[in-house]
């Protein structure tokens, strides 16, 4: 089995190739004329778009507002369902959730590093 550095080692060896062929990518791509007028077409699309959702939420002011409250409780909820989790999973509890069709989850947890 490999250790910690040597996988970690391996992975940002290849993301480091995985950036140089990117950068040779999107240098060709700045060089074509064509690629630049539909960039910029989509641009302006993007630009368009932007102002009729802005007028459309506008109509719409008092359901955004319920959107986004709603969108908050569910980040609230999703964290707390996180670490009532993780509280089960160290008390070396059983942790799954079953729902109205009788499909069953379990949590998949991630580990990653960060630089100190």
């Amino acid at each position: 089995m490999q250790n910690l550095e040597e996988v970690f080692n391996k992975i940002k060896e290849a993301k480091k190739k995985q950036k140089e062929i990117r950068d040779i990518y999107k240098d060709a791509l700045s060089h074509s004329s064509e690629y630049k007028e539909v960039v910029e077409e989509m641009k302006k699309l993007k630009d368009n778009k932007k102002q009729i959702e802005a007028n459309t939420q506008s109509n719409f002011s008092s359901e955004m507002d319920k959107l986004d409250r709603l969108k908050q409780a569910i980040a609230d909820d999703e964290q707390m369902l996180s670490d009532i989790a993780m509280t089960q999973y160290a008390e070396g509890k059983n942790v799954e959730i079953k729902d109205e069709h009788d499909n069953i989850y379990e949590p998949i947890f991630n580990v990653r590093f960060k630089k100190v």
